[in-house]
């Protein structure tokens, strides 16, 4: 259900002319713009649960534990 302000704004709108009504459509989708690029709340990281596609980087998880131990392994035999 549209406010009461947004009502009015709507019936005022009509009386405009073809060059106010698009300056007025400019100003407010500026605004609307201003208004998405606000800062908000830091994201949590539990909304992130599930955006990564599996595996991420192409490679399993058990997979990389592995690899990396025997590389980390590997490297300190040569020390």
């Amino acid at each position: 259900m549209a406010s009461a302000a947004y009502t009015k704004i709507l019936e005022e709108a009509k009386l405009l002319s073809a060059e106010e009504l698009n300056r007025l459509i400019e100003d407010l989708a500026e605004r609307a713009e201003l208004e998405d690029r606000a800062p908000g709340p830091p994201p949590r990281w539990e909304d992130l649960i599930g955006t990564a596609p599996y595996p991420l980087c192409g490679e399993d998880a058990q997979a990389w534990v592995t690899r990396t131990r025997k590389e980390s392994d590997e490297a300190r035999r040569i020390r």
